[in-house]
């Protein structure tokens, strides 16, 4: 009960100081303040909502392409297989290159002498 009585005590408080500061405002503050203050409020309002379309739209455009990209596939069940897919093509493809001896990786695969260049680039830049 006593735990009651401080909440509405707080409350009253609250109103109290919320009138009080209104009238104290409207008072001391120099004309068209509180109607500029309230403009600020009105555009913060709109800003938050805007963001707020936003982002919806954003999940429900991410949404789309998800379909598109991988139709009615089940994607957590993907990633929960993706462990024992990377393995099956470490095996495959010889296991994974040392870190320390890349090139030795690429060499003993036969890469090393592979092209740097990329065939549709007419000006012959380096492929990156």
């Amino acid at each position: 009960m006593k735990r009651l009585f401080w909440v509405g005590v707080g409350v009253a408080l609250t109103v109290a100081a919320v009138r009080n500061g209104r009238r104290v405002v409207e008072t001391w503050a120099p004309a068209g303040t509180v109607e500029t203050v309230e403009g600020v409020s009105r555009v913060s309002r709109a800003l938050h909502a805007a963001r707020n379309d936003f982002r919806a739209g954003v999940a429900a455009r991410e949404a789309e392409l998800l379909e598109a990209l991988v139709g009615d596939v089940d994607v957590d069940e993907l990633r929960a297989s993706a462990p024992r897919r990377k393995d099956e093509l470490r095996a495959a493809f010889g296991g994974t290159p040392d870190r320390d001896d890349l090139a030795g990786g690429l060499r003993a695969r036969g890469w090393d002498g592979a092209p740097t260049q990329d065939p549709d680039d007419d000006d012959r830049a380096p492929f990156f």
